[in-house]
């Protein structure tokens, strides 16, 4: 996963028409040195996505394993949830491969440099799209619960592969054609390496890319469902309690996700602008960006370990199915070893009564 400094030096070198890369690197850099040291880059972030990656295992991990346990009960709500665990389990599971990369360098060979590429943008929008997906869902049982049962049970069936899955393969296309591993001396990066002579073109393309679709639009659901969602909950004066509760957790949900997003996406929008001479760059402000946008991306990452707390934990009822789901595995555990071998008839009685209690 290149940084933004690498990412920047890369067409830097191309505006300066330099074949030889390593005096174009060392002169790029006395014009304008980096402003992260390595210290910065080779310890605090390995630590901080190794941090990211046990969290994400741990959280999203029960996650699946209670949604899966739980095939016959589970609702609308709990198979979105079931598919965004899923997305960000993946990009989980990535995080290892970026925090040796950041520590030295690229070990993992071409093969595995398009996959992790592939498997950071599947999660990139899969995880905001079916965000997306969620916050319709919610519209349509609080706003239009008498008539949206049938409709929301194809949305979580059906369309959600065509709306979520599908489009996030198809934006993993560019990985497979750029993502490369690219010698530079000693060291080793992987990295999308675009054409020479279009590079900043393909650049500001992919990123106003990431920026519409990974954020502005799937925000824009997210925010006037739930705003609709405020307004239809603020009206009448049953459940009080409830609806406060409600409110509560809706603001939560809508906070979190622009938190970690948009100081990330408003980083990328402003560097492009200034590598398209949109507006003016210096020194200073490419710094700046480059301070900022190595704090706020793993920001944006953490909320895929936020997901399962936001979307799971802060609910009652998944706290009392995850007792459940344990409670119920370590019954059978025992009952297996007292009584020996249990039939799978005998076993999903049993499960089901534990989880129907």
């Amino acid at each position: 996963m290149e940084t933004l400094y690498e990412e920047r030096i890369l067409f830097n070198i191309e505006d300066m028409n330099i074949t030889d890369e390593g005096s174009g690197i060392d002169e790029y850099e006395e014009l304008c040195p980096g402003a992260l040291n390595n210290n910065f880059r080779r310890i605090f972030l390995p630590i901080v996505y190794g941090i990211f990656f046990v969290l994400g295992i741990v959280g999203n991990g029960l996650v699946i394993v209670v949604m899966g346990y739980q095939k016959k009960s589970r609702n609308m709500t709990d198979k979105y949830r079931l598919h965004l665990s899923v997305a960000d389990m993946l990009f989980v599971l990535s995080l290892p491969f970026w925090a040796v990369e950041t520590a030295s360098k690229w070990y993992f060979g071409g093969f595995l440099c398009v996959a992790v590429h592939m498997i950071y943008t599947i999660n990139l929008y899969s995880s905001v799209l079916i965000l997306a997906f969620i916050s319709l869902d919610r519209y349509l049982a609080v706003v239009r619960a008498t008539n949206s049962a049938s409709f929301r049970r194809i949305l979580a069936d059906r369309v959600i592969y065509l709306g979520v899955w599908l489009p996030a393969a198809l934006l993993t296309v560019p990985d497979l054609l750029f993502a490369q591993v690219q010698e530079r001396g000693d060291n080793s990066i992987c990295v999308r390496i675009y054409p020479k002579t279009d590079t900043m073109t393909w650049v500001a393309v992919f990123r106003f890319q990431h920026i519409l679709v990974g954020f502005v639009i799937p925000g824009l659901i997210i925010f006037t469902c739930y705003c609709i969602i405020i307004s239809k909950l603020s009206q009448g004066a049953k459940a009080q309690s409830l609806k406060r509760k409600a409110l509560k957790t809706t603001v939560i949900l809508i906070v979190c996700f622009f938190i970690c997003w948009l100081p990330y996406c408003l980083g990328i929008f402003v560097d492009t602008l200034m590598q398209l001479n949109v507006i003016s760059s210096s020194c200073l402000l490419m710094q700046g960006l480059e301070k900022w946008i190595a704090i706020t991306e793993p920001l944006a990452y953490f909320h895929c370990c936020l997901n399962p707390i936001l979307y799971a934990f802060l609910g009652v009822k998944f706290k009392k199915s995850a007792r459940n789901t344990l409670n119920s595995r370590s019954s059978h555990k025992i009952l297996t070893k007292k009584r020996g071998p249990i039939s799978s008839v005998s076993t999903e009685s049993e499960s089901s009564s534990v989880l129907s209690s």
